[in-house]
């Protein structure tokens, strides 16, 4: 005897709103991040060409802004809170 064909079950999508992908922790990084390469910016438009800032500060804080501060504001992801288990309590012996 054949086996029946069991039709695909349409799985229907909730209407219920998907929380963000990113926390409030994870704005904050990203902010300071583009206050970082803002700053890298600034920094480079010393008049002098030879200076400190456009020459050594700038360049670091470009490369910390774009490849370490943004990342991290992307990627953070906060720890669930570890919480200590009581051991588990040994049962009386039953009299009688």
């Amino acid at each position: 005897m054949a086996k029946p064909i069991r039709k695909r079950e349409q799985k229907h999508k909730s209407l219920a709103p998907e929380p963000l992908p990113l926390g409030r922790e994870n704005y904050v990084i990203l902010g300071a991040g583009i206050l970082v390469i803002v700053a890298g910016y600034v920094a480079m438009l010393e008049g002098s060409v030879e200076g400190f800032l456009p020459l050594v500060l700038s360049p670091i804080l470009l490369v910390a802004g774009y490849c370490v501060v943004i990342p991290v504001g992307i990627m953070y992801r906060k720890r669930a809170p570890n919480v200590p288990q009581a051991p588990p309590v040994a049962e009386a012996p039953k009299l009688g």
